[in-house]
């Protein structure tokens, strides 16, 4: 049996000195969600014992005996709260790793989520792993003794701050493993120093979790503990005994979310094999969405017993923003990651939840499109990664992607590929889309003249996704994607033989003109040829048929023009017809390269030599002022000769 240690004091970090201070003087609102996260902590703690005792071996022999449970009390007179678990505790360093640094405590994140209202600042706690810090929200003094299983009596650590920037570290003696966290209340706090108000928070938020929570029983049996929640997995439930509040209460606790889902499934499986599904699809996107090292929000019970958060085997990535809980009875309880790389039950699983999943979403965009469309806003690039990842359900995925077109009113991706096809032209056998660096490039993009002057709808695309999402969904119900940036503007049957007469008489009295011009451009571009994709504009750059999108090409490589592209020319434009009829071939090569880049401008990329394209435009612009002036007084002597 080891001595206590001398006490040793150290100082928090920079940023969770920050949280503290905004902890103790600005969240106030919603306060009783301190209890809400010592909690779940608690939860977590005696969940990762369970994984470990069928992991490590030896631990499953420590105190087993004794029942996994939360005991919540508060004492009167010493204006304490005491919450206490007899899950796996910290060792001294994990105590250092995760209470007095941000390693793992989601700190920064947090801090750029805030918005300035307190209540709303203060549901992020729990979101962002920072849970434990809302302890001072409540109280002035927090005091943590702990003991990991396995270690000795001896080894047991107490930790002590005020929250002001320090906090107190020595070695205790601890004959049980565990943590127990003693809060001592601020000055006006002493609402809480109640029965019935504790067991209504703890009513309120942590009635679903799956262990007993007990308090001292009050009244006539004082003295005895009580359980005072439910205790039971929600998922093991019958529906017919769970209203919405229950689900939204659930989905709050597993997912460290304020606001309701905006759906859920509850599903159970018999037959091969049998498995339960509880799952949730959030309102608003989690902050570490996008985190390549974020953990999924799927948990993986067996038999009612928590063993592991998904890691990929049983939600795919590109499903990655929904939460719950899955939980096998056909697994083992000692499951490990490599068994369920190679599990029949995990892919039976994983197939299924995956199908229900997408018709979830489905039935959501059919029945309540308000809410997809919020759904959409949040999640709708990572649901697009679905396509080229899961081949299988890449058919029953198109149907639910959303995308701004040329018809819709706003920038909101409010269309469908059914509601595309379903309003196609006669004779139009194409699904045609732009892929531009944005949204803006896209709406004002020179391609799509033709299009607007034929009212033939274009996709606009204008996320970093969109260029893959293309590219694996060659088609949608038999209609093959066409880029309106690519290859030769072919509109088919939507194209009379007026049309295509005078674009073969302007290519052939153009011809002249075209090979001026590829031969003043060099080895900037493959081709120079006539379009009749052009309304308004002089020309624009399109990318060879058998080349990759221009976009694409563009992104992949980072800046500038990736290949040779085409030049187009607009045979009916005012520009064209004067360059047709330019003598001097050094002023035809100064016109050609301010064509050539400004098509690539409008394109959404970066011109190779910025300085030159001013020089050639500024000598264009002279010239032309010149010319201007001397046709001015040209007018004036001849006005004066007649006079």
């Amino acid at each position: 049996m080891s001595a206590p240690t001398q006490q040793e004091t150290y100082s928090f970090q920079a940023e969770v000195v920050q949280l503290l201070d905004l902890m103790i003087h600005s969240l106030y609102s919603n306060k009783e969600i301190f209890l809400r996260e010592l909690i779940s902590n608690a939860s977590d703690a005696i969940d990762r014992l369970r994984f470990a005792q069928l992991t490590e071996p030896g631990l499953d022999k420590d105190e087993t005996e004794e029942e996994l449970r939360i005991h919540v009390a508060f004492d009167k007179d010493a204006r304490t709260i005491t919450i206490t678990d007899n899950g796996i505790g910290m060792s001294r360093q994990e105590v250092m790793d995760n209470i007095g640094t941000i390693a793992k405590s989601g700190t920064r994140e947090f801090f750029q989520a805030l918005t300035g209202d307190q209540r709303k600042d203060a549901t992020l706690i729990g979101q962002f792993g920072v849970g434990f810090y809302s302890s001072f929200i409540v109280a002035d003094r927090v005091t943590l003794t702990t003991r990991r299983a396995g270690q000795a009596a001896g080894e047991g650590v107490r930790w002590e701050s005020d929250g002001r920037g320090e906090y107190a570290l020595e070695t205790v003696e601890r004959p049980q493993r565990g943590t127990e966290l003693v809060l001592h209340l601020r000055e006006g706090e002493d609402d809480l120093l109640n029965h019935h108000r504790l067991r209504t928070i703890i009513q309120k938020y942590s009635d679903h979790i799956s262990l007993p929570i007990v308090m001292p029983a009050d009244g006539e049996e004082a003295g005895e503990d009580t359980v005072v929640n439910r205790g039971s997995a929600l998922w093991a439930r019958p529906k017919s005994e769970i209203s919405d509040a229950d689900y939204n209460e659930f989905y709050k606790h597993v997912a460290h979310d304020f606001t309701d889902p905006l759906a859920h499934l509850h599903s159970k499986m018999e037959g091969t094999y049998e498995y339960t599904l509880l799952l949730f699809v959030p309102a608003t996107a989690p902050f570490d969405l996008w985190m390549p090292e974020a953990r999924h929000g799927v948990k993986l019970h067996v038999q009612r017993v928590f063993i592991m958060d998904d890691t990929g085997q049983l939600m795919p990535n590109y499903l990655r923003f929904v939460r719950g809980v899955i939980d096998s009875a056909d697994l083992p309880l000692n499951v490990s990651r490599e068994i369920l790389q190679s599990s029949r039950v995990v892919d039976n699983i994983r197939s299924s939840a995956v199908k229900k999943v997408l018709r979830l979403l489905k039935d959501l965009a059919e029945k309540e499109p308000e809410k997809y469309a919020t759904f959409w806003r949040e999640f709708g690039d990572v649901l697009k990664e679905g396509v080229p990842e899961d081949y299988s359900n890449r058919d029953e995925i198109a149907k639910l992607l959303r995308f701004t077109t040329t018809k819709s009113a706003t920038d909101e991706p409010d269309t469908s590929l059914g509601d595309y096809v379903a309003r196609m032209k006669e004779g139009q056998d194409k699904i045609y889309y732009l892929l531009a660096p944005t949204p803006a490039a896209a709406k004002g993009s020179p391609h799509l003249e033709i299009f607007r002057k034929k009212g033939i709808e274009v996709l606009l695309l204008g996320q970093a996704i969109d260029n893959w999402l293309v590219t694996s969904l060659p088609d949608f119900e038999g209609k093959r994607f066409q880029s309106v940036a690519q290859g030769v503007s072919d509109l088919g049957a939507m194209e009379d033989e007026t049309e295509k007469e005078a674009g073969e008489k302007a290519g052939t009295e153009l011809s002249g003109l075209v090979e001026r011009l590829k031969k003043a451009l060099g080895d900037k571009v493959s081709d120079v040829r006539t379009t009749n994709r052009l309304t308004t504009s002089p020309a624009c750059i399109v990318a060879d048929e058998p080349d990759l999108e221009m976009n694409l090409m563009r992104r992949m490589q980072g800046s500038g023009m990736p290949s040779r592209p085409i030049l187009e020319i607009n045979p009916e434009h005012t520009l064209v017809r004067r360059l047709d009829r330019e003598a001097d071939e050094q002023r035809l090569a100064d016109w050609a390269h301010v064509l050539y880049n400004q098509s690539v401008l409008t394109l959404g990329a970066r011109i190779e030599d910025p300085a030159e394209f001013v020089v050639r435009l500024n000598g264009l612009l002279l010239t032309l002022a010149e010319e201007t002036e001397d046709t001015e007084d040209t007018e004036d002597t001849d006005a004066d000769a007649e006079e």
